[in-house]
């Protein structure tokens, strides 16, 4: 076990309440988490100790045994004979420790599933949900508003979110204190912790249960999101609709909307971050004087396009600013067009005639000097061998 000391590492004095403890947990925690920290192995260790931390000073028996012992009462069974608990300090492996951590960050980081407490009469948070919303590269580009519709969970107006047929909180059971657990010894050393077999692990007894939402306390519906989206997304943009998700139970807050956005290819342009590119055919004619190519932006504008005489068949020109908006930016990326010379086909008996003139006006390879320059050492290894 590390020497470090709990409190310290969770940024809590030794007073902290256990809803301070878990507020401290979640923001140390989604600081140091690796999918935050690639590749770092100082925030790997630090997550480790948070957790570590965590694990101990959420259960009010092993902080106890903390406050009193330090990290010597989870050594070697306990303090030697003189762990409070008798038979040696057990962890708990079925309700809660690495299960309850992982699930909190993992409910943090667009889980879905609702994020659970230890007890289940404590506020319990709403569960976070995921969209995709599929948007074209024009609606990337000017930005838009969409509607969506996610599944939803909202409190039952009959029972106010309690389950009950009487619309009230149900007793606390007597068996678990209302913690929906129960804990047993086992071979004098482990502490296995159980559901409560009275209650079922709800913490209170529901005689009659509400018969809207069949004591759920939650009503499952859909609902009607408007979404915008700005200018410049690309695929994989994560959008956070604070409060979107599903309804908090006995006080606890709605969980959040996660929207991701999935820009579909486009038919001319292919994207580069902000960046555009795209393929322009042009004349064999065109490449070797020169001339002009319209070609349309993303936003309807058409583009004028100079290609320089002399052409070849893949050269890029760069027309700046003609590119996707920057998020949060007023300036655009470019825009890169790739010419590919295209050689004539079905030629007319004229054409040909034309272009063999062209051949005979040609052949001294001046107008021609990559022919030329491959000729050349074609006849070098000739004169080699």
């Amino acid at each position: 076990m590390s020497d470090f000391d709990y409190y310290e590492v969770l940024g809590v004095s030794k007073t902290a309440t256990a809803d301070e403890l878990k507020h401290a947990y979640r923001t140390q925690a989604m600081k140091y988490h690796p999918d935050r920290n690639p590749n770092n192995p100082e925030a790997e260790s630090k997550f480790k100790e948070i957790n570590e931390a965590y694990d101990v000073l959420k259960d009010e028996q092993k902080r106890a045994a903390y406050d009193r012992y330090g990290k010597q009462a989870f050594q070697n069974g306990g303090m030697g004979g003189g762990n409070p608990f008798g038979g040696g300090f057990g962890f708990d492996f079925n309700g809660g420790g690495f299960g309850d951590i992982f699930g909190d960050i993992f409910s943090e980081f667009m889980g879905g599933g609702a994020r659970q407490r230890s007890n289940p009469n404590a506020p319990q948070d709403g569960a976070d949900l995921r969209y995709n919303l599929t948007v074209t590269l024009e609606e990337a580009y000017n930005g838009v508003e969409k509607e969506i519709t996610v599944p939803h969970a909202e409190l039952c107006e009959d029972c106010h979110g309690f389950g009950t047929a009487d619309g009230k909180e149900a007793p606390v059971c007597t068996t678990c204190h209302g913690r929906g657990k129960v804990q047993s010894q086992k071979g004098g050393f482990f502490i296995v912790e159980t559901t409560c077999p009275t209650c079922k692990g709800k913490g209170r007894i529901v005689k009659e249960s509400c018969k809207k939402c069949h004591g759920e306390g939650l009503i499952h519906t859909e609902k009607q999101i408007k979404i915008k989206i700005p200018a410049g997304v690309e695929t994989d943009t994560r959008m956070r609709v604070a409060g979107g998700g599903e309804a908090g139970l006995r006080g606890g807050q709605d969980g959040d909307l996660y929207v991701f956005i999935d820009v579909i290819p486009h038919k001319l342009y292919s994207r580069e971050g902000a960046n555009l590119y795209t393929t322009v055919p042009i004349s064999m004619a065109c490449a070797a004087l020169g001339g002009k190519v319209e070609i349309p932006s993303i936003d309807g504008r058409s583009i004028l396009i100079n290609v320089p005489a002399g052409t070849q068949t893949n050269q890029q020109l760069k027309v700046g600013n003609e590119g996707m908006p920057i998020i949060r930016s007023k300036h655009k990326g470019d825009l890169f067009v790739r010419f590919a010379v295209e050689t004539p086909v079905n030629l007319s008996k004229r054409q040909k005639e034309l272009l063999e003139e062209f051949r005979a006006l040609s052949e001294d390879d001046k107008c021609q000097p990559q022919t030329k320059g491959f000729m050349d050492k074609i006849k070098d290894l000739f004169k080699a061998a």
